[in-house]
């Protein structure tokens, strides 16, 4: 796509609805990832003679993701969203609900907010990130009064059943990732010089299969 033409495209829906798209600059904004040290400053994108807005950070299917890849800002707008989900959780143990229906809130809306594409950002989460994220589930557990399962654990086993996905499909672009040993038992670790890819979800999942047998990774 050439956004600097400003011309009409057309978007297929459902293989069958044809609907017709103007791009422009009032409705778009742009947005550039840089990593490390880099400090080039990437020229603006124009439509029709206007520049399109350039924003710090942007939405993406419920994902905040910020020009420097720093997951922040979206943690505070995860932990601020249940923070008001605790609200109603507290109401229904004012109102001397069971713990098993307090857990069952929990799991349906609080939970699933803090582990919304967590696969995806927590890897590259500060520490206070997650402590802020971790003090959550210790407020709601003091809620329920039941014990719920940490953060950390819900993102290692994510990253396990992902990483079990990508084995069993020849197909997957990273299927190539996880190599076996020669003994054929154990999956090969990976080295990494950048810290920042030692905690990506790939390499999260690939030390986290090493140590369990290829046999089980199969099942």
């Amino acid at each position: 796509m050439r956004p600097a033409t400003g011309r009409r495209w057309i978007v297929w829906l459902s293989g069958a609805t044809q609907t017709t798209c103007c791009l422009t600059p009032r409705r778009l904004r742009s947005s550039s990832w840089t990593t490390g040290m880099l400090t080039h400053i990437h020229p603006p994108i124009h439509i029709k003679g206007t520049a399109v807005e350039r924003v710090s950070s942007f939405k993406f299917l419920g994902v905040h993701i910020s020009e420097d890849l720093i997951w922040t800002t979206n943690c505070s707008k995860l932990v601020k969203k249940a923070h008001q989900c605790l609200f109603f959780l507290r109401t229904l143990r004012e109102n001397h609900l069971s713990s098993d229906i307090l857990v069952n809130f929990y799991r349906c809306t609080i939970d699933s907010i803090l582990t919304n594409c967590i696969t995806v950002w927590y890897g590259n989460c500060s520490a206070s990130d997650r402590k802020a994220l971790q003090r959550i589930v210790k407020t709601a557990q003091r809620i329920t009064g039941a014990p719920l399962p940490a953060i950390k654990d819900i993102y290692r086993k994510r990253c396990l059943k992902r990483a079990g996905k990508i084995i069993k499909d020849p197909s997957h672009p990273a299927h190539g990732v996880f190599t076996l040993l020669p003994s054929g038992r154990r999956y090969r670790s990976l080295r990494t010089k950048t810290t920042r890819r030692l905690v990506s979800t790939l390499l999260t999942s690939r030390r986290t299969v090493v140590m369990f047998p290829a046999a089980q990774m199969l099942l």
